[in-house]
């Protein structure tokens, strides 16, 4: 169970099953948020690649946190950091690399919660995906991991400079195994944008888990403590026929298509004002693409819908957007089209690794759009064909 703390902040929800603590909403504007922060043009969750995404017209900067083994939030998309650092090249931290058991499976490499912040400090940031991005490559070794709060500092002196109002759309990644450890994401997150008057009042915030309870924690703690002004809920989906981490482990059998159904959508909104599917959640590519019901149900419920990831590359892109060229090729003409369909959908936001086309392809479709958002089922949507997606 987590630790209950004096900590934080009223929230509003736009949620009709939950109380309203105060007039704060959520935008009304379909948002750009950058995935990891320009992870398509800068090594992912690096001060450069947040940066780059602020630069590029994001409204929002997604970090993942993990935890050091002091307690120290930083931005990785896994705990394990072999792929993602120069770690396994530094022969002081050789015998760190081991083998564990994170979500039921096992993964060997080198993990954050067997490294201080100060040793952290130690390594650099390198490109996850270096065959499918080799242009990333060159900006290998030249940043640090950077902690939550180093993250923070980043979007509040660009506000102090530019004005411009910068979201953050936060992720606690695998909150039941680190709960386990000790090393509970919740509070510190929580306690840390209670420090900044950045994240206090003037930022949106968005706390995204792919669990259920963590998220409901997160939810009581700013209702009963409010001094976070501008905080909301997102629960995210993962392959339909799995089940969150924190329900396998307490043995509920529900999972995320239970939770996708109109009454799991309204269960949904009982602790969270929005949704972060992935595509195939709202895109049925075969083997007729048509959009589904999930956007209208998720709207009836009062959720928000933000689903994830667009990138543009041939790899990640359907074969009908896909352009000339081998995996690798970047195709922005389709990433725009593939993006235009899920603004026809109707969805509130997307995850992008590419904020400067998302804004562009925006803008372009709010040029042309019709009066209102599409949001009916079925609707075909020329026999695209899906290329194999990774995980979030």
């Amino acid at each position: 169970m987590l630790k209950k703390t004096l900590l934080i902040a009223g929230i509003v929800t736009m949620i009709g099953c939950n109380e309203q603590d105060n007039n704060t909403q959520q935008p009304d504007t379909t948002i750009i948020i950058a995935h990891r922060g320009a992870s398509a043009l800068r090594p992912e969750h690096t001060l450069a690649a947040y940066q780059k995404a602020i630069d590029d017209g994001a409204d929002f900067i997604e970090p993942d946190l993990v935890s050091t083994k002091d307690g120290v939030l930083v931005a990785r998309h896994e705990n394990e950091i072999g792929s993602t650092t120069n770690v396994s090249t530094l022969p002081q931290f050789a015998q760190r690399q081991t083998t564990k058991v994170i979500d039921a499976v096992n993964i060997t490499g080198w993990f954050t919660e067997d490294f201080s912040f100060a040793e952290l400090n130690q390594l650099k940031a390198r490109e996850r995906i270096p065959d499918i991005r080799p242009n990333n490559v060159k900006y290998n070794d030249q940043e640090s991991i950077p902690s939550l709060e180093q993250i923070i500092e980043l979007a509040e002196k660009n506000y102090k400079k530019t004005g411009k109002v910068i979201g953050l759309y936060i992720e606690t990644k695998h909150p039941s195994y680190f709960q386990q450890l000790n090393l509970n994401l919740e509070d510190p997150l929580l306690k840390t944008l209670a420090k900044y008057q950045y994240t206090r009042e003037i930022a949106p915030i968005y706390l995204q888990s792919f669990e259920v309870n963590n998220l409901k924690y997160m939810r009581d703690q700013l209702k009963r403590h409010q001094s976070i002004k501008n905080a909301f809920i997102i629960q995210l989906y993962a392959e339909k026929n799995s089940q969150p981490m924190d329900h396998q482990l307490s043995g509920d059998k529900t999972t995320y298509a239970d939770m996708a159904s109109k009454i799991g959508l309204k269960n949904v909104a009982r602790y969270a004002d929005g949704v972060g599917p992935s595509k195939d959640y709202i895109v049925e590519y075969k083997p007729n693409a048509t959009t589904t019901n999930f956007v209208y149900n998720a709207h009836l419920a009062g959720l928000k819908v933000h689903p994830y990831t667009f990138r543009p590359e041939n790899n990640f892109l359907a074969k009908q957007f896909q352009c000339r060229g081998d995996f690798k090729q970047r195709c922005e003409t389709g990433l725009k089209q593939e993006l235009n369909v899920f603004f026809k959908a109707g969805v509130d936001g997307v995850f992008i690794d590419d904020p400067a086309i998302g804004r562009e392809a925006l803008s372009e479709y709010q040029q042309t759009k019709p009066t209102a958002k599409q949001t009916t089922s079925s609707e075909n949507i020329n026999n695209i064909e899906v290329a194999s997606q990774p995980s979030e």
